[in-house]
């Protein structure tokens, strides 16, 4: 994937997944960043139950990157916590 395409997908994810655990959002850029290590570990994630991870740009991808930024966030705001 282009780096055009993993921004627009990591904008996407990552707005999906921070409105899902916390419901205010992260803003533009965090969003952008969270959603892009979402990818990844949702990449991670899925290979381990084995499935494919991201694909390119589409709807499968989208839910991937939006499970890992879900998973991300979670354990950043856990950690965020206990410190």
């Amino acid at each position: 994937m282009s780096i055009v395409a993993w921004i627009v997908l990591g904008l996407i994810a990552g707005f999906i997944g921070s409105k899902l655990v916390n419901k205010t959002g992260e803003g533009l850029i965090l969003a952008i960043a969270l959603g892009v290590v979402g990818a990844a570990v949702g990449g991670w994630l899925f290979r381990i139950f084995g499935m494919s991870g991201v694909t390119g740009l589409n709807v499968y991808s989208l839910i991937v990157a939006v499970v890992g930024a879900v998973v991300f966030l979670v354990a950043y705001h856990a950690i965020r916590r206990t410190v």
